[in-house]
């Protein structure tokens, strides 16, 4: 039960940066983006191709993250002055045109060359070795210090909605229903990581590699997260805005409109870029197949159902994802009786009814507000 909860933690982690990527390019500036994996594929090969040369991990995914944005740079001279549609379609095509060339290409591992079909395996993994007490202990601090951090927070988070309902008589009924979202989601999020606290201190004691790496994608994750809320309130995320809300404003007021978005589109693809890095080191292995379009789809899934434009809500979403997509992996089959075939399409059914209820119900999304909602344009 640990090892699974450690397992979840990882991918709901890696799969929410994934996604904040893409909702800083569509939910904040409003481009149309079908080919996010691409930015995953690059920085998962880039990081693990680099360490059979010997760089540091670290360094091997900054430049997996790099190459990502240069990706981004690349798409964005070619696409951003094209209309939405367009874009969409581009960038859905350079997706599968990045796994297709992974696939048939040979790739430098080591000293030798392999096909690209047959896979990466067997690359280095950041702590993966047995630490001793000292730093096992040091780990478990750093985990309770952010566990520490991301309760306080939600509080605070939380407890702000509770002010400016009690502060706005006019606005007091959907304030108060804001403080009532905001009350479950903090509730929910708060046992969620003390449950993940729980098992890491357990694995991080009784050394578990994936427990290290768990550690290491959720603190990567608090930073990134911590950065782009301060870049969107910024006067940056600010002009963002108003391009996804109409680009003739912010080009009247002097702006440089296409700038913005290349900055968007390849800073969300660097962001990309550092989870196809966890994505790559929790598998182990890596295959062109891994690296499939839908993987694009789930990261959309994410974001529609937290709610565009709201980086909590991307996280939410992930979370929800994640719990959804174990919860029926683990119970459907007992409940359902259908084959293995017919339960995995029956579960990507069952998802796209809870989109299509959520989109009538609320289409903003879970935490999203709908006088920014992007999805109407």
């Amino acid at each position: 039960m640990i090892e699974y909860l450690i397992f979840l933690a990882i991918s709901t982690a890696t799969f929410a940066l994934f996604a904040l990527g893409l909702n800083l390019q569509w939910g904040f500036t409003g481009l149309i983006n079908f080919g996010h994996i691409a930015f995953m594929t690059l920085g998962a090969y880039t990081t693990v191709l680099l360490t059979f040369k010997g760089v540091p991990l670290l360094l091997s995914a900054i430049a997996g993250a790099i190459v990502a944005a240069l990706l981004g740079l690349v798409i964005g001279f070619a696409t951003l002055r094209l209309r939405e549609d367009y874009l969409s379609i581009v960038t859905i095509g350079t997706g599968e045109l990045i796994r297709l060339i992974v696939n048939n290409q040979e790739l430098p591992v080591g000293k030798d060359w392999i096909s690209g079909s047959f896979g990466v395996q067997s690359y280095v993994i950041p702590l993966s070795t047995t630490p001793n007490l000292f730093f096992r202990l040091l780990m478990i601090a750093v985990l309770t210090l952010l566990t520490g951090i991301t309760l306080f927070s939600l509080w605070n988070w939380v407890r702000t909605a509770q002010i400016s309902a009690n502060n706005n008589p006019i606005r007091n009924s959907s304030l108060k229903q804001e403080f009532t979202s905001r009350l479950i989601v903090g509730i929910a999020l708060g046992l969620l990581a003390l449950a993940i606290y729980i098992s890491g201190i357990i694995g991080l004691y009784n050394y578990n590699p994936k427990a290290g790496l768990m550690l290491l994608a959720l603190l990567i994750l608090a930073f990134i997260f911590w950065r782009l809320e301060i870049l969107v309130r910024s006067p940056w995320g600010r002009v963002l805005k108003s391009i996804r809300e109409d680009e003739e404003i912010p080009k009247a007021l002097g702006k440089n409109v296409f700038s913005y978005k290349l900055q968007s589109l390849m800073l969300g693809g660097a962001i990309a870029g550092i989870a196809g890095a966890f994505f790559a080191w929790q598998l182990g292995a890596i295959y062109p197949d891994n690296f499939q379009p839908q993987l694009t789809f789930d990261a959309w899934i994410m974001v529609i159902l937290g709610g565009a434009g709201n980086n909590i809500g991307t996280i939410l979403g992930a979370v929800i994802y994640f719990a959804y997509d174990s919860l029926t992996r683990e119970f459907l089959p007992k409940i359902v009786p259908l084959d293995v075939e017919r339960i995995g399409a029956f579960r990507v059914m069952f998802i796209g009814l809870i989109l299509m209820v959520l989109m009538i119900w609320r289409p903003q999304g879970i935490l999203g507000k709908k006088e920014e909602l992007t999805l109407g344009k």
